[in-house]
């Protein structure tokens, strides 16, 4: 007689891969995914994921690919060890980024491609940093399709503008600020603290001036 045993199917949290093969590839998922999560941080049913594990169907975790940035509109933020679509109201990412490096090979990214095809992705934008190429699709009558023209593209549904000039890949938020590196944010973030000090230093002089000048005119019996 033979027994079946039911197995408890395993997702990984992890495919083995590093995360990005270069410095510069790192930068640019870590740009795009921290000013995504900015642009959506009032936005509780908005999760951005980093280079995490996307399992589309159950049952299957050999299906599965790990985007080095993805969108997933309408799903509560959130831990998550892999996005698993069956427990996310089997909603898809629906904007996903790829950064290439001298690793990627044409057959990895056309594998690439039609699993975004095939599983639903909306907006796919691949950006070649050493060749500064940035390539754009979004889905017309149900396929992923080539935008023919990148130049100032806004995404239709992040809203946020790229700008592609002779020397790197510029990206905007909705109202027209620059994505900025964490190092960028910080020292504006610094600018602003020592401006804001630099106000209540003077408010505190003109405050102390104005008690000074009128300690005076009382000494000299004048009543203000």
């Amino acid at each position: 007689m033979t027994v079946a045993l039911d197995r408890e199917i395993i997702y990984p949290d992890s495919d083995g891969q590093p995360m990005a093969d270069n410095t510069e590839q790192f930068e640019w998922i870590v740009l795009l995914k921290e000013n995504l999560e900015c642009l959506f941080a009032q936005n509780p049913e908005v999760f951005v994921g980093g280079d995490l594990l996307w399992y589309p169907v159950e049952g299957h975790p050999e299906i599965r690919v790990a985007p080095d940035v993805m969108v997933a509109l309408g799903r509560p933020k959130g831990k998550r060890g892999s996005y698993r679509q069956w427990q996310e109201n089997n909603q898809p990412p629906q904007v996903v980024f790829e950064i290439l490096s001298p690793g990627n090979t044409l057959k990895e990214m056309t594998k690439k491609l039609k699993f975004y095809d095939h599983h639903g992705v909306e907006e796919y934008y691949i950006y070649d940093p050493d060749d500064n190429e940035l390539t754009g699709l979004q889905r017309i009558d149900g396929e992923l399709t080539i935008i023919e023209e990148m130049g100032n593209w806004v995404s239709p549904v992040l809203g946020i503008k790229f700008e592609l000039d002779a020397e790197t890949l510029r990206v905007y938020y909705p109202d027209g600020r620059p994505f900025l590196s964490t190092v960028a944010l910080a020292t504006q973030a610094e600018q602003e603290f020592q401006r804001a000090e630099r106000e209540k230093l003077r408010a505190e002089l003109a405050e102390a001036e104005n008690v000074r000048l009128k300690a005076l005119l009382a000494e000299a019996g004048i009543d203000v």
